[in-house]
């Protein structure tokens, strides 16, 4: 069988890609680096500079669906892994100061999680790996 590496992009569909864009940089730190103006669409394309990792938002000029909910076919949730489990208490400390609404960070018998959602209800998610 082929392999592959990491995660390399996530793309989503907002309903306004300039908040959105604002969102995810003061929230997450993403820089962004680039806007496309298409037919039928517009998308700004931000990155995680430590990661690497692409997030694009995408504006659609036709919306089937205007709100996000996590429990229709398609994406459930994304999640975003940290190293050390006070990272957690770091990441609610900034959440909180932002006003961005969450969960506390609930341990499990496997990690703990961090929850919180987008400006279109996008289910988002720190987590940290218990290790043993």
């Amino acid at each position: 069988m082929p392999t592959f590496g990491t995660l390399s992009h996530v793309d989503l569909s907002v309903s306004d890609v300039e908040a959105s864009a604002r969102w995810y940089s003061e929230v997450l730190g993403l820089k962004q680096l680039h806007r496309v103006d298409l037919d039928n669409r517009i998308m700004i394309v931000l990155v995680h500079q430590d990661t690497g990792l692409i997030i694009g938002l995408n504006q659609h000029s036709v919306v089937p669906v205007d709100t996000f909910d996590d429990r229709n076919v398609g994406l459930d949730h994304i999640g975003f892994s940290v190293t050390e489990r006070s990272d957690l208490d770091e990441w609610e400390k900034h959440l909180t100061t932002l006003n961005v609404v969450h969960s506390p960070a609930e341990d499990t018998a496997n990690g703990t999680a961090l929850v919180f959602r987008d400006p279109d209800n996008i289910q988002l998610e720190f987590w940290w790996t218990h290790r043993s």
